[in-house]
């Protein structure tokens, strides 16, 4: 049976239409009959980015797991990996996290981590779906949930993470770019504990504003904050502060592919890194490739999506893995990407290696790559005409041992994703205009954003 509501990350849409009060209630109340069916712990933890329509879904979703007789603590504003964090490591059945993370501010969603802070499987997310027309027996008196506010849960979450740089950071300059998003309070407070001179901006979400102006999807503003401040290492994250990308004290961008290799480049050289191996996925550079093989270190990749990089990681034992985008996962800190940790992990390696961010970036040059995400009318049938198969097939033969393709469409919006990786500038432009020229003419598609990933970010 289909899923009607999950997608690939929760359940999205525009807050009040598509995700509705309505929903998120008999959400709640279905989640919360699941756990106490399963055997779970009747308590939930729950936190929310800074979006304005959080608040309202927060308040039906903890009506709807009070009314099934399920505790609901709330943290307020807090980061996803902040969430998972509690839910693995306190008396919890669940954990949810509210919140759309880089997309705009109308949309929202809501996402379940199991008690070990884990996204649900698949199967769990058909079962809850199944129990939201449930007519089970509804508690009453005593037996109804409570709903209980405790954001001081997230100072052991900062307790935890502070020990992974043991020397501080005292005279190491930061500048940071919170999206106005989830990181608003806890990424700078996290390096004030830790003694660093701090630079921020994007702190003052006021509930419309969330990625409006910067974070990890517009590292254009962090990369201006770093060579403007003279900031040792710039630091952008997304709005639910699940990824993070940086930029070094040049302005140049540092994604998510060399953070993976200046980080396992690092431990290698310390004799930390078991096994030899990072995960990345389908988009990462074949430069980067390229820098990790000549360190003796392999790259496996997997599909996109951080559930195919954590399973991955899982299977090989590997210390790191991640996108592009700045989602990076260190099992040793938790299953989930975590910006925060992960700003904290780059900084232990600069301060350990005592070289600065600008000598890392130069470790390698990228190969140039391209993505173009295409706008188109169902990205179910996106490639079932033959122009499109036929373009497909023949850019596959154009790149056999000059670069690869891959073409995708989005597991949560209406939207194909061509990106195009070459050993030449020229041979990669020919072949991705040749693949978006016949989505354009065949599948009605139309060019959403056309990015340089050569020095960028993927999604």
């Amino acid at each position: 049976m289909s899923r009607k509501h999950f997608g690939t990350d929760g359940i999205r849409g525009v807050a009040n239409q598509q995700l509705t009060p309505e929903l998120a209630m008999a959400l709640g109340r279905a989640a919360g009959l699941w756990l106490k069916q399963s055997g779970g712990v009747p308590r939930i933890v729950v936190g929310r980015d800074t979006r304005k329509s959080g608040p309202m879904l927060g308040m039906a979703l903890s009506a709807g797991f009070n009314s099934a007789g399920v505790d609901v603590v709330s943290l307020g504003v807090a980061p996803t990996p902040a969430v998972s964090y509690v839910a693995r490591t306190g008396e919890f059945g669940l954990g949810v996290i509210i919140s759309a993370s880089h997309n705009p501010y109308p949309d929202n969603g809501i996402k379940l981590v199991g008690h070990d802070g884990r996204k649900l499987p698949d199967q769990v997310e058909l079962d809850i779906e199944n129990l939201m027309d449930s007519n089970a027996e509804r508690p009453t008196g005593g037996d109804v949930g409570n709903l209980i506010q405790d954001a001081g849960l997230l100072n052991d979450y900062l307790d935890s993470i502070e020990k992974i740089i043991p020397s501080g950071l005292k005279g190491i300059s930061v500048a940071v770019d919170c999206a106005n998003g989830a990181a608003s309070l806890l990424g700078p407070e996290i390096l004030r504990r830790l003694g660093a001179e701090i630079f921020v901006t994007g702190d003052q979400p006021d509930g419309v504003n969330i990625n409006e102006f910067g974070g990890a999807t517009k590292p254009e503003t962090i990369q201006e904050l770093t060579q403007k401040t003279g900031a040792h290492l710039g630091v952008a994250f997304d709005g639910d502060a699940d990824r993070a990308v940086f930029a070094d004290n040049k302005g140049r961008l540092i994604n998510g592919d060399r953070t993976i290799g200046l980080w396992a480049s690092h431990e290698l050289k310390m004799g930390r890194l078991n096994p030899k191996s990072v995960v990345g996925t389908v988009m990462s550079n074949g430069g980067f490739e390229h820098f990790v093989a000549s360190n003796g270190i392999h790259l496996e990749r997997t599909p996109v999506g951080d559930k195919y990089v954590s399973q991955k990681i899982t299977e090989l034992g590997a210390q790191i893995g991640g996108e592009q985008s700045g989602h990076i996962i260190f099992p040793k800190h938790g299953p989930t990407g975590d910006g925060i940790v992960t700003m904290l992990e780059v900084l232990r390696v600069i301060v350990e290696s005592g070289r600065d961010a600008a000598s890392i970036y130069e470790d390698y040059e990228s190969w140039p790559q391209i993505l173009v995400n295409m706008e188109v009318a169902d990205r179910s049938t996106w490639n079932d005409g033959e122009l499109v198969q036929t373009a497909l097939e023949q850019a596959t033969k154009d790149l056999v041992g000059h670069g690869r393709i891959n073409v995708r469409a989005s597991g949560t919006q209406p939207i194909v994703r061509v990106m195009v990786e070459a050993d030449t500038y020229d041979l990669r432009d020919l072949v991705a205009a040749s693949v978006v020229g016949a989505i354009t003419k065949e599948a009605g598609g139309k060019i959403y954003s056309r990015v340089d990933l050569t020095h960028a970010l993927g999604d």
